[in-house]
């Protein structure tokens, strides 16, 4: 298998007999080979690691630029179907997807200095479209926002409408900790030091705040060093023919 040869990506500690903690520090991809970091996750390697965990509570940190929608949403479905108490901890950043899975929690504890970001989400299209499979793609989309609205739903303050949450996610809207908590049902933390964090997706966010842009530029040429050097492993095991699938 695979993961004999490379590092885990599951970020697991302090894992006790009644609770462990679960870390997503990377992007949301959908299965080891988009996986380019040891903080990327993907639903399977979830899975696998519940499935070693049944009926503990749950201590889950989320540092995360985003990712697949169609990860994400299975990640939050396995999440969610997990028996255990939740706690969710926004360390840094809760974007786009990722903020999907933050609300898998029974309790999300957000700083009041971190950020949680909702946008509508998008399609990568590769190859030649005619007219009619470009509607069929905008319905997808559409489809896929109704699903991600719905969580937002179930998990927002009294008194706050989801048109409310509609025209923020048409906007690009970055919450602060403080300001999420006036529309989400999250508990605020003091202010502390963000965590950093690197992501694929940054670059294509147009509302970034610039306090986060400096901390970004300062981490993006890390990532794409480690992102070389996990390349050059790979190529390195498929000569070797340790790869295997």
């Amino acid at each position: 298998m695979a993961n004999d040869n490379l590092n885990e990506f599951l970020k697991i500690k302090n894992s006790t007999e009644t609770s462990s903690s679960l870390y997503f520090y990377g992007d949301i991809v959908c299965d080891e080979w988009d996986a380019w970091t040891e903080e990327d996750q993907y639903p399977l390697s979830i899975k696998n690691f519940l499935a070693t965990e049944q009926g503990k509570d749950l201590n889950i940190y989320i540092n995360s630029g985003g990712g697949s929608v169609f990860a994400g949403m299975a990640i939050y479905n396995i999440l969610k179907r997990h028996e255990g108490f939740k706690t969710v901890y926004v360390d840094g950043i809760a974007a786009s997807i990722a903020s999907v899975i933050a609300l898998a929690g029974d309790k999300v504890v957000i700083p009041e200095n971190a950020y949680f970001m909702i946008h509508k989400p998008w399609l990568g299209l590769f190859g030649a479209y005619n007219s009619d499979k470009l509607i069929k793609a905008s319905q997808d989309l559409d489809r896929i926002e109704e699903g991600i609205l719905n969580v937002y739903k179930d998990n927002l303050r009294e008194g706050i409408d989801i048109e409310e949450i509609k025209e923020k996610l048409r906007e690009e809207t970055w919450f602060t900790g403080k300001e999420a908590s006036n529309y989400f049902n999250f508990e605020v933390d003091e202010k502390k030091e963000v965590a950093a964090c690197v992501s694929d997706y940054f670059d294509k966010y147009n509302k970034m705040p610039n306090i986060l842009k400096s901390k970004i530029d300062k981490d993006s040429n890390k990532k794409e060093n480690n992102n070389k050097k996990r390349v050059q492993l790979r190529l390195d095991l498929l000569k070797l023919g340790g790869l295997n699938d």
